[in-house]
């Protein structure tokens, strides 16, 4: 009988023990994604400002813009060279997160996220990889898509295909 209840009173310290242990780890990652939210957030207004550094410093050294046109891979500087006269002249965009999701690796030190951005290009998504960097979230990839609603895919194709056949055919004869 003493066997039975040390038995049991062991199971339910280790269980206590384990959700404390997943607790603390949900904590811990609730309060990056409350800091990468702010982080994300601070990301959009300073590009909506045309604060040029401010903004690139939000990106790692090595990191990938991909935008919405098929030819849009750039590392940081060529996005910096592409960007800066937009920069400039504060012809810039503003990017307002409508609703965001964020995940973590199993060791906290990567983070993923998407999320539906009100852009002047109407609902597009924003998607990418982030990094934790001395301590700072980083941007590793950013991915700005256009969301096509299914209704009216076949009029987009139809409308884009005499570009986009011809970058096909550079594509396919690489």
């Amino acid at each position: 009988m003493k066997k039975t209840k040390l038995f049991f009173a062991l199971a339910i310290f280790l269980f206590a023990f384990s959700g404390f242990s997943a607790q603390s780890k949900n904590a811990k990652f609730e309060k990056e994604k409350t800091a990468i939210s702010k982080m994300l957030d601070d990301f959009n207004v300073a590009a909506a400002n045309a604060e040029f550094e401010k903004y690139f410093n939000f990106f790692a050294d090595e990191s990938t813009f991909i935008g919405t046109d098929a030819t849009e891979i750039w590392n940081k500087q060529e996005f910096k060279t592409w960007a800066k006269p937009h920069f400039y002249k504060k012809k810039t965009w503003n990017f307002t997160s409508l609703k965001r999701n964020i995940y973590f690796s199993k060791d906290g030190k990567m983070a993923w996220f998407d999320e539906l951005l009100d852009t002047q290009m109407k609902i597009c998504r924003g998607s990418g990889v982030l990094e934790k960097i001395n301590g700072q979230w980083k941007v590793k990839q950013y991915v700005l898509s256009v969301t096509v609603p299914n209704e009216v895919v076949d009029k987009v194709i139809e409308e884009k295909a005499a570009i986009e056949d011809v970058l096909l055919q550079q594509l396919k004869n690489k």
